[in-house]
């Protein structure tokens, strides 16, 4: 079925008002996940907002805390999420961080014990709005088999990276494993297979059973590529934000346990050259402009295909799953009509 930005962004927002999230925080998570669904990417999007309700019903989510913030050193701001929004937190962080780099240059945002970010592109494109080149690192669950292994040992572990130019930024954003765990839950939900050599299953054995996926493990992207960047970064968040490595990391795919993955943001501030904005705008349009592989198929550069979905679902709507929209509108008619039982 299809759905409107703006019905999205109301139920989203009233449910998680109807669970004492206050209205910014409610309106910021809210948006995090129905962008998601916009740039088609519903695996970080709506899907999440049950356990989300359901991690605040548990109190593993604290929707009223920003985490706890400290200067390590001048330039890395050091956060204890205290369980918070991971967007909530991230972006209390980032802002308050932004107002230092002017005079720093480069500053870092080390945060732990946060909920899960969704997609990462947010959170640069936001720092690159600022006029600061952005990077965000994020760790997760053991998620990813090793290039050569069959049992899960690594976060699917994103990067994404913005860099602001005269016109939109460069925005790439992307996991270290062939794909998203959510999107693996996704296909599950939906009862759809995944394509050979996405994932093993709990056995090690390859799999096309979305749901024995799950119990599994995703491949690296890249092979041996995708692997060596995934395990690098598996220690580089680890060493700068003091969370647990993968395999001791819970929280960001279940309703039970306290999130304890780690988070990385860097903000740095661009050369000052004269004219480098334009010249980034024009690079970038020429290899637009190069010669496509396929007729009719233009050459794009990272951020053009998701500007182009929200664009386009901004004004003519998005697809989600009915039985989705269906249940996310129960919740939020069971969580009324407790509220008026309470008063009468």
């Amino acid at each position: 079925m299809r759905i409107s930005e703006a019905a999205a962004l109301a139920l989203a927002t009233r449910l998680l008002d109807e669970h004492g999230t206050p209205r910014d925080h409610a309106v910021l998570q809210a948006r995090v996940l129905v962008t998601a669904e916009m740039k088609g990417h519903p695996s970080h999007g709506l899907q999440r907002l049950p356990r989300l309700i359901e991690r605040i019903e548990r109190g593993l989510i604290d929707p009223e805390t920003k985490g706890t913030q400290r200067w390590r050193a001048d330039a890395i701001l050091d956060v204890e999420g205290s369980s918070g929004f991971g967007p909530v937190v991230a972006m209390a962080a980032i802002e308050r961080l932004a107002t230092h780099i002017p005079d720093l240059g480069i500053g870092l945002v080390a945060v732990r014990n946060a909920n899960h970010l969704g997609m990462l592109a947010h959170y640069v494109e936001a720092i690159a709005a600022l006029g600061f080149v952005g990077i965000a690192l994020s760790s997760s669950e053991a998620l990813v088999h090793p290039y050569g292994g069959t049992r899960a040992m690594l976060g699917t572990n994103p990067l994404a990276i913005a860099v602001p130019t005269a016109g939109k930024p460069l925005v790439l954003d992307l996991a270290t494993s062939l794909v998203p765990m959510g999107r693996i839950h996704h296909h599950a939900a939906t009862g759809r297979p995944v394509p050979e050599g996405w994932a093993r299953d709990a056995d090690g054995h390859p799999t096309t059973d979305a749901v024995r996926a799950k119990a599994g493990a995703i491949a690296p992207f890249g092979d041996a590529k995708g692997y060596g960047l995934g395990i690098a970064m598996e220690l580089l968040v680890a060493a700068l934000a003091g969370s647990a490595l993968a395999p001791d990391v819970r929280g960001t795919l279940d309703s039970r346990s306290p999130c304890n993955k780690g988070d990385v943001f860097i903000l740095i501030e661009p050369s000052l050259a004269q004219g480098l904005p334009a010249r980034l705008s024009a690079y970038l349009d020429a290899v637009r402009a190069s010669p496509p592989s396929e007729t009719g198929e233009p050459v794009l550069v990272p951020g053009d295909r998701a500007r182009k979905r929200l664009a386009v679902a901004s004004r003519d709507g998005f697809d989600i799953d009915q039985r989705l929209w269906e249940d996310l509108n129960a919740l939020s008619r069971s969580r009324v009509l407790a509220f008026e039982g309470l008063r009468s």
